[in-house]
């Protein structure tokens, strides 16, 4: 009997904390979760015409003892070999900022909080690159996704490459939410 109640005693606990990190959120005013993109938001050279605009960005609910934040947006339908694509790389985002204004991504930009770090994408430049999929293919995938850390500050080289960027944010993550926009040409 009493392994029974114990049994569900923890249960009943990893369900309350299973609901407490569900309540982590992600969202953009500017694009809905499974619509396409913008072409205000698509990167402006390989035969793409955007703006090249980076979203604006809101988050909420982090899970207790987040320190700072990081922000990546992937598309793993390019035609890599298996790696996808890394358009934007945020990291050391002060644990008090709540999201990001649209045009933060700018090369250089000003509308970061202070501390937070941008780092080369796939593009080759720390900054936001939007999508531009090779023409014909279908509709690739973005995920937009934004890690509550249990860190204030990610040691990261500005040269580093994505996937290094990648491994350390995962490793310092306490949890992480999620949307995924479309776009194809």
């Amino acid at each position: 009997m009493v392994r029974v109640f114990l049994g569900m005693a923890l249960a009943i606990a990893s369900l309350g904390a299973a609901a407490a990190s569900s309540k982590f959120s992600l969202s953009s005013p500017d694009m809905v979760a499974g619509q396409m993109i913008a072409n205000k938001f698509v990167y402006n050279s390989f035969g793409c015409t955007g703006e090249n605009v980076s979203p604006a960005l809101n988050w909420s609910h982090p899970p207790v003892g987040t320190k700072s934040f990081a922000l990546t947006v992937h598309d793993p339908d390019a035609p890599t070999g298996g790696a996808g694509f890394w358009h934007w790389i945020v990291v050391n985002v002060p644990a008090t900022s709540t999201g990001l204004p649209q045009g933060a991504g700018a090369l250089n930009s000003t509308l970061l909080p202070k501390g937070a770090q941008q780092l080369g994408t796939d593009y080759g430049i720390a900054a936001w690159g939007g999508p531009c999929p090779p023409v014909g293919n279908k509709p690739h995938r973005y995920n937009f996704t934004v890690y509550a850390l249990k860190v204030d500050h990610l040691d990261i080289p500005a040269n580093a490459m994505p996937d290094i960027a990648g491994f350390m944010i995962n490793q310092a993550m306490i949890g992480k939410a999620t949307f995924t926009a479309r776009y194809g040409r």
